[in-house]
């Protein structure tokens, strides 16, 4: 059997690459907001953030479906059992679910295709607070944000809730806007559109890759930021 040497740069660049491809990403959730914010985050839990707190939290490698999103006007007692106005999941301090709608939702897919992370800020579920999300500046320069731009001042009446902005699926539960059939039948709508004028970088509806998907390095860590 032949014995294949390597030269030691080789060695290096592979060691190096496979730290790059299999380190946890750092999050540092902040928030900006002039008050209380709970921050929620899947996997990692959920925070009490007082205004100018932030938190770091640290999510594996090769996770596909990280979520992060403000939850808004919470009561806890010692436990950790309670309810928030916008972005409860199911009651919980600690979440180990989704929220409910609205809540401005930051999504991430770490280390995937070409061992890329891809990102997106999601009005999907609606809208609770301005959201930004920035990478490391040495790793990626693809920061977005939205930061509403009137959406709760202007928000559709049928879509108007305590907290927020609701989305049309929650609130009409067909097709067109909940896109359950898949692509087929699901195109932008006047509500979509709404809020896409609003926060152009983010998802306004299910389908609405295009313009709303972003990348960066795997390993790359990110600041997520509530009221940029």
């Amino acid at each position: 059997m032949a014995i294949i040497k390597t030269s030691p740069i080789f060695s290096f660049l592979l060691i190096n690459l496979m730290f790059v491809s299999t380190r946890a990403a750092t999050f540092t959730i902040s928030n900006n907001c002039s008050y209380t914010v709970w921050a929620a985050a899947l996997p990692g839990g959920g925070r009490r953030l007082n205004s100018g707190e932030s938190w770091d939290l640290d999510i594996a490698a090769g996770t596909s479906q990280a979520r992060i999103w403000p939850r808004t006007n919470c009561s806890f007692n010692q436990s950790g059992q309670g309810t928030c106005l916008t972005g409860d999941c199911g009651g919980l301090l600690e979440c180990n679910q989704t929220g409910t709608p609205p809540n401005t939702l930051a999504e991430f897919s770490l280390n995937q295709y070409n061992n890329m992370d891809f990102f997106d800020i999601s009005l999907v579920n609606g809208f609770n607070l301005p959201l930004e999300i920035s990478p490391d500046a040495t790793t990626c320069n693809n920061t977005i944000r939205c930061t509403g731009n009137g959406i709760d001042e202007q928000c559709p009446g049928e879509l108007k809730v305590a907290g927020g902005c609701q989305n049309p699926c929650t609130v009409f539960r067909s097709d067109q806007y909940c896109c359950t059939s898949g692509s087929r039948n699901c195109t932008a709508t006047a509500y979509s559109r709404f809020f896409k004028d609003r926060c152009p970088s983010a998802y306004s509806y299910p389908m609405d890759d295009p313009t709303s998907t972003f990348t960066c390095p795997g390993g790359t860590s990110y600041s997520v930021a509530f009221c940029p």
